[in-house]
């Protein structure tokens, strides 16, 4: 019976064998599958797309989920027709892949660093890409072409930066999450100096993007945020497996044939293109990279990076907060990163007391 293990402080202690059951072809090929974590991942995709549609139907102009639906299917009025297609699905569909991009890059570097608190927001890779953003509105007074390719820029450099910072005859991920954590200060301060340095309408229009919100998003986010979503979603996954072996060590890893430094390089990277991605369309929205990993893995009940399920994870906990911005605060509408901002640090506090009461910090 196959059994996995993961790192302690004592050393590797075997975990409970893999749960799931194998489906096998008349072709030899097999594929284990979770029941617990599939099922869990098809009530978060089912809660995603319902709460997208309850979204879409939110507004001035309300409608109902019937109508949403038939009119997405093309079967709605001329004015339901654009209300929908034209003004709140793109802000909708920003929000899933928005959601689903920061859910699975923090259940990767999570995964890579071996530590809960090992977030893109965390570590520097979301100040990274505020720092580019803030960089083009501030001193070059870019659009929103402009200011997009700053945050994918910054994140980057930001990446790259803390991984060779990092790097000491290969990258532990403690040394990787602190390195992070003080470029995650110094950036603070370099945004700081920078909104300083703005002028009146500069500084307003900083700090709006700074919060994290899907107001105004159209088709021009949505089709780059995809297709970078279509290049890495594919990748990570064909990383899994060696991404699994990966937390029982680096020495196990080398045993079972995993190229260790080269697929960490792969999952970082991977996480930041990500990050900087879902910054570049929505800002720097708070925590979603830190929580949706950890509430995924909570609900499936697996081990490994349960990579799947923290992106629909991810996904559903931006589109519900979105939601609650909307319609939580009378006539005052928040913007998203408010709200997640929030929830995370509630949910942050609250992992900070476990952490310290199992001894762990």
């Amino acid at each position: 019976m196959n059994a996995s293990v993961h790192e302690s402080k004592s050393g590797t202690a075997p975990l409970a064998p893999v749960r799931g059951t194998t489906l096998r072809t008349r072709g030899g090929l097999s594929l284990r599958v979770d029941v617990r974590a599939a099922l869990v991942g098809l009530a978060l995709a089912v809660v995603a797309l319902g709460m997208s549609v309850v979204l879409i139907g939110t507004g001035d102009f309300s409608m109902a989920p019937g109508d949403v639906v038939r009119t997405l299917f093309g079967g709605g009025t001329t004015i339901q027709d654009y209300i929908v297609n034209e003004l709140r699905l793109p802000r909708v569909l920003v929000g899933l892949l928005v959601g689903a991009s920061l859910g699975l890059a923090g259940a990767l570097f999570q995964s890579v660093s071996r530590n809960p608190l090992g977030s893109p927001d965390v570590v520097g890779f979301g100040q990274g890409s505020a720092a580019g953003a803030l960089t083009v509105i501030v001193l070059f007074q870019g659009g929103p072409n402009e200011v997009a390719a700053g945050a994918v820029a910054g994140g980057l450099l930001t990446g790259l930066g803390v991984y060779a910072l990092a790097w000491r005859k290969g990258v532990h991920g403690y040394r990787l999450v602190l390195v992070g954590i003080g470029a995650s200060a110094m950036l603070s301060a370099v945004n700081g100096y920078l909104l300083t340095k703005a002028d009146l309408v500069d500084a307003s229009r900083a700090m709006v993007w700074l919060t994290g919100s899907l107001n105004g998003r159209d088709w021009g986010q949505v089709v780059p945020l995809a297709c970078v979503c279509a290049v890495v979603l594919p990748l990570v996954l064909g990383h899994a497996r060696e991404l699994r072996m990966l937390e029982m060590g680096d020495d196990s890893a080398y045993a079972l044939g995993v190229r260790v430094e080269r697929t960490r390089l792969v999952m970082v990277l991977g996480a930041v293109v990500l990050t900087a991605a879902a910054t570049s369309a929505a800002g720097p929205v708070a925590f979603v990279a830190l929580v949706a990993p950890q509430l995924a893995r909570r609900l499936t009940r697996a081990t490994g990076p349960n990579l799947l399920p923290a992106a629909l994870m991810g996904a559903a906990l931006l589109i519900t907060a979105d939601w609650s911005a909307q319609r939580l605060f009378g006539a005052d509408q928040l913007p998203v990163g408010v709200v997640t901002g929030v929830l995370g640090g509630c949910y942050l506090l609250g992992l900070l007391i476990t952490e310290r009461r199992a001894g762990r910090i």
